[in-house]
């Protein structure tokens, strides 16, 4: 469901989605790892920033098989309607895409690029595909829905809630412990910007559509990965000059 991984096929039924949730940053971890890789693969072979760039952004796109960016798109649609909540929802759940979705991904696509380019520290970024996930897993446990079927509800509804909250916020905790290990400037840039993201996110789903929906966590995910590498650049930046 996560990501194109190659996993054994299981039976899909109420119990084996009750702890489904908690390895939801698993794949941000194997997201992060392969960015890592990538990183060495550049170095030793003297990769230029460009074709680095490039395959950092598509590396989270063919490992989660683009599951999010439709999300993201589904709901660019639907904010730019300008329509009531209802329809909004409905609009989310039309299988075609709108001039405003394809603006605001190409746009979004063009800033990851030009961010992964500009980046030198990769570690938190890679720490950052876990910290997003975690925080996109606790916000579907935790924030109403706006629907009471779909995709997040097949996960949401039978998921042991207070394990799963636990579970999640070691990861968080985790995560942001480690930036902060990695880089102090940098992890706390990460932490406050992946925060706002998160505060924003329950606003505008409240005010847009009742709730959050399958559609606004992959909305949430991709903007919450775009501030993290803009944050890891403006703290760098920052950093360079206080140094």
């Amino acid at each position: 469901m996560y990501s194109r991984l190659p996993m054994p096929c299981v039976e899909w039924k109420e119990e084996n989605r009750r702890y489904a949730l908690c390895f939801f940053p698993i794949i941000g971890a194997v997201i992060g790892s392969l960015l890592l890789f990538w990183q060495y693969i550049c170095e030793l072979m003297n990769i230029g920033v460009i074709l680095r760039g490039a395959v950092c952004v598509l590396l989270p796109i063919l490992v989660s098989g683009g599951i999010h960016i439709d999300g993201f798109c589904d709901t660019i649609d639907a904010l730019a309607s300008c329509a009531d909540k209802q329809k909004k929802l409905v609009i989310m759940s039309d299988p075609h895409i709108g001039s405003f979705a394809v603006i605001a991904l190409c746009s979004m696509i063009l800033l990851q690029f030009a961010f992964f380019c500009e980046v030198r520290n990769y570690y938190i970024i890679a720490v950052g595909f876990v910290l997003s996930r975690a925080l996109s897993g606790l916000a579907a446990v935790t924030i109403k829905s706006a629907k009471s079927e779909g995709a997040l509800q097949n996960f949401v509804k039978p998921a042991h809630k207070r394990i799963t909250v636990v579970v999640l916020a070691i990861f968080i905790i985790s995560c942001a412990a480690g930036m902060l290990f990695i880089g102090l400037y940098e992890g706390f840039s990460v932490c406050v910007a992946a925060a706002l993201c998160l505060v924003i996110y329950r606003a505008v789903a409240y005010s847009n559509f009742g709730g959050i929906t399958g559609d606004t966590e992959g909305w949430y995910l991709q903007i919450t990965e775009t501030a993290i590498l803009v944050a890891v650049f403006v703290a760098g930046k920052i950093s360079e000059v206080l140094i």
